[in-house]
């Protein structure tokens, strides 16, 4: 079957016409503040919109149809195309003079990555700022997600398909039987309780932009900050405690949390998931917070609890603030928190990593296989939530956890190429692979990204985009019988 290229133009038009109104929104906060930035993110708002108008109205007599590969397509150069465009207030503005440089800061932030290539954040003006945690914001929740919210024409089987494509997770719970009601359901949601992290912030230290800017990136587990310190900024603890809370919560799958506000609290304390998750988050920051005791690195218990809990959240979570510099800590604590950033929250929220729900199934497939070699006519299913998972889903899980491995290990030995250690490709790789942020080495909480090579930037681009997109809808593309009619 032919591919249907002008209802993907179509849609990537009506996407750029929805970003062109948020750098439209970026502009009106350079105007408030009246800095420098207002042309750059003028322009760059003109650009946009009008490229996006001009390909909604070329291609707007298309075929109404759309094949699973459409669907891979717009979901993966949906994200391709926001960020190319997003990149132009940052050249523009000469805030980044290259574009690699450009394309890698906004990536990172649609993605919720918060790798960053800038070394001198506060500098950087108000609506400069503004955009950089408002990519995070739409990225979080999804791109395609508040697509289907607003289009009703995607209201159908390949609404469901676009939806599936994009949200993170193994199995994609619809909260109600229409895609796009879910979709606004869950847009709701995210924004409610966005509003809700900014007051709750703005009751502290920081001020109101610094909160609606952080309230942006910790609801998406991001990690862009206005400032180049990070959290520990502020040196607050009801700050400290606050963020911690929000990237908790911000952990779990939204569709849990609306049952959860709707009345159906049950299902959120019975998932076995969350549980997983929780006490993840509780076994690790105890483990940290002993061993931050023990070598009197921090000696007042307080204080160890709230280090240890912030940057076991804010790595787990996928976010990656930063209260204080974990490389300076030990190897001891580099290794703990390069393990945290591999698995995860949980499937459904707007953290990336494997997931929780997928180590809790290989680890019962592996107890399983274990089982099997004393007793190998034995049938034990998997079981998640007392729901019997069918074998060809363990075995996608699986398939995921390997070329998850497998691509973290290409995008480090491309590193490695290039001249950095060991320690410092792989954790970058998985920095970006899981969407975190801070790695290991120069890349740490404390520096930035700014050292590599365009080669190495443009390749751990493709690993955030990868990521995010949870590998599969990407690198299917990848894959000859994709392209064969």
């Amino acid at each position: 079957m032919k591919l249907n290229i002008r209802i993907l133009l179509y849609i990537l038009g009506l996407l750029l016409c929805f970003e062109s109104l948020f750098l439209l929104i970026s502009f009106g906060v350079s105007l408030l503040y009246q800095e420098n930035d207002r042309i750059p993110l003028l322009v760059s708002t003109i650009i946009t919109a009008c490229i996006g108008f001009l390909l909604a109205i070329c291609s707007r007599k298309h075929e109404r149809e759309m094949g699973k590969r459409e669907v891979f397509l717009l979901v993966s150069f949906s994200w391709i195309v926001f960020s190319l465009f997003g990149m132009l207030p940052f050249l523009l503005g000469g805030y980044l003079t290259s574009v690699a440089d450009a394309f890698f800061e906004t990536m990172s932030g649609f993605t919720t990555t918060g790798a960053t290539v800038i070394d001198h954040i506060d500098d950087l003006p108000h609506g400069i700022l503004f955009w950089r945690s408002i990519t995070q914001w739409l990225g979080g929740m999804g791109i395609i997600v508040l697509t289907l919210a607003i289009l009703p024409m995607l209201n159908s089987g390949e609404g469901t398909q676009l939806f599936n494509a994009e949200a993170p997770g193994v199995r994609h719970d619809k909260i109600t039987p229409r895609i796009s009601q879910t979709a606004k359901r869950l847009w709701f949601l995210y924004l409610s309780m966005t509003l809700v992290s900014s007051i709750v912030l703005y009751l502290g230290p920081m001020n109101l932009f610094d909160s609606i800017c952080h309230a942006f990136t910790a609801m998406a587990t991001g990690g862009y900050s206005t400032k180049q310190a990070s959290i520990a900024y502020w040196n607050s603890p009801y700050t400290e405690y606050v963020i911690t809370l929000i990237m908790f919560i911000a952990g779990i799958n939204f569709s849990l949390l609306y049952m959860a506000i709707t009345g159906n609290y049950k299902k959120l304390f019975k998932d076995q998931e969350v549980k997983w998750y929780a006490c993840t988050v509780l076994i690790f920051t105890l483990i940290v917070c002993i061993g931050l005791l023990y070598t009197g690195q921090y000696p007042h218990v307080e204080e160890a609890f709230r280090v240890s809990i912030f940057q076991v959240v804010s790595l787990l979570t996928t976010t990656g603030f930063a209260t204080a510099d974990f490389i300076v800590w030990g190897p001891f604590f580099c290794f703990l928190m390069f393990l945290i950033m591999i698995p995860g929250a949980c499937a459904g929220s707007t953290s990336g990593g494997i997931k929780q729900v997928r180590i809790i199934i290989a680890i019962k497939h592996l107890a399983v296989e274990f089982y099997k070699q004393l007793h190998p006519r034995a049938v034990v299913p998997v079981r998640i939530n007392k729901y019997t998972l069918p074998p060809e889903l363990v075995t996608k899980v699986l398939s995921f956890i390997l070329i998850y491995v497998l691509v973290a290990l290409g995008c480090a030995t491309i590193l490695s190429l290039e001249g950095f250690n060991f320690e410092e490709s792989i954790s970058v790789a998985v920095t970006c692979l899981s969407n975190v942020g801070p790695g290991l080495g120069s890349a740490g909480p404390s520096g930035t990204f700014a050292y590599l090579s365009d080669i190495s930037k443009w390749t751990l681009s493709f690993a955030m985009l990868v990521g995010r997109l949870e590998l599969f809808t990407v690198l299917i593309l990848f894959t000859p019988y994709f392209w064969k009619k």
